[in-house]
Parts: structure tokens; sequence; C-alpha cells
């Protein structure tokens, strides 16, 4: 494996790996480029007897995760730095930034544009903390991949009085309130912006339709005031 050989050998160029692997010199730049886009500190000597290297405090083999666990974990951290508690946040930027350059430049995109999309408000008052619920975990689940996918959610809704309702939503943003998650999202049934907590949904399906994000202007209305308890 080019990985381990790089982290082993203290002296290796370009030219004598190509001729180990039986490869072009251009294949040899190609996987170096691509080893580099997924987070490998790949280290470069300029120069006559230069060669390259990899960093031997770099971990091979490390743990590999999936796309979908990448994100969740970025979320989180996106959620962390975003609350600015003073507990941990030295290393959370050197974490995210391994962890963006392991993904593809399309996905790396995709995930900047997730961070975007995820509000911090004020913590919850103490009357919304008491009323709150573990949601599902499977609404859990389709809220995540629908909001991830950009895809409508059919879900069953129950408000503050008890009453439920069938709704369609397409859920543009995440607001959290601490602890309280907020679906921020445009309402088939009302046709307007509405903001959703998250643990009143008791069931969520993927409609399999997708829709295009709107400006977080377009939700100002349905963030203000008792709006967010619904």
């Amino acid at each position: 494996m080019l990985a381990v050989q790089l982290k082993q050998d203290t002296h290796c160029t370009v030219k004598d790996l190509a001729l180990q692997h039986g490869v072009s010199t251009r294949t040899i730049a190609r996987d170096l480029s691509l080893m580099r886009e997924q987070g490998m500190q790949i280290d470069a000597d300029r120069g006559r007897g230069g060669g390259v290297r990899l960093d031997r405090n770099w971990g091979v083999g490390r743990m590999n995760l999936a796309y979908a666990e990448a994100v969740d974990l970025l979320i989180s951290i996106a959620v962390a730095e975003q609350m600015n508690s003073p507990m941990f946040l030295a290393s959370l930027g050197s974490v995210r930034r391994q962890l963006v350059a392991s993904f593809s430049p399309e996905k790396r995109n995709k995930v900047n544009r997730l961070n975007s999309r995820i509000m911090i408000g004020v913590t919850a008052s103490t009357y919304v903390q008491v009323s709150a619920n573990t949601p599902p975990k499977r609404v859990v689940q389709a809220l995540h991949q629908a909001f991830v996918a950009q895809e409508s959610l059919e879900i069953r809704y129950q408000r503050e009085d008890g009453e439920t309702s069938e709704r369609s939503i397409e859920p543009h943003y995440l607001l959290l309130k601490y602890p309280i998650w907020y679906v921020v999202a445009f309402d088939h049934l009302r046709q307007c912006p509405r903001t959703f907590r998250c643990d009143r949904m008791l069931a969520a399906k993927m409609t399999g339709t997708h829709f295009q994000l709107l400006p977080k202007e377009e939700f100002r209305p349905s963030l203000v005031g008792d709006d967010l308890l619904m």
C-alpha cells in the first residue's frame, strides 16, 4: 500500500515509487494528490535529492467513517463551535479540517452548505424544557436524511394542545434552542414558512420530492416570539 510505504520510508522519490509499482510518475502524482484530498499529511522536499513522505505522526488505517457518519460529526462540531463553548474548542477546528479534507470537492461543498443551514438560538425556557420528549429514532433518521438530501417529508405532528395533523414540509433549516431542536420548514398545508419542534413529530416519511433551498430571510417571520412554541 502506498500510504504504508510512504510512512515507513524516510526518502522516496516519485520516480522511485513509479518504478517500484510499475506505473507512470503521472499515476503516482495523481495518487498522492488524492491522498492529500483525503486528509493525509504528505510532505515533499523540492530540489535534488528531494522526495515525498507521509508524516510519521499520521495514523495509517484509521477509523473510516461513512459519509453520513462524517456529516453527523461535522454538524455536531458546527453546533459546538456556534455555541461558542470554551470547553474542548481548541481541537475542534483541526478535527473539522481533517474530516472535510477527507471529502471530495463536491461533498466538501455539500458539507459547507449543510453547516450554513444550522442556526443556534437562545437556550429554551424552563417551561419548554419541561415539556420536551425524546423523538422516536425512526423520525430522527428520516428527518436527518431529508434535511441532507433537501427532500420533502410527510409528518404527523402533535401541537402543544395535543391535537395532531398530517403535514407535508420542506426541512430547509435546523434551529437549536438548547436542548430543543426545531425544523424551520415550508409547510405545504399552510402554504407558508413554519417552525416545528422535532420532539413533537410522531411520524416522518421521505417523499422522494426534492426542493430548492430558500434564503433564511424567507423564514424570519416564523422565528419570532412564541411562534417557536407551536
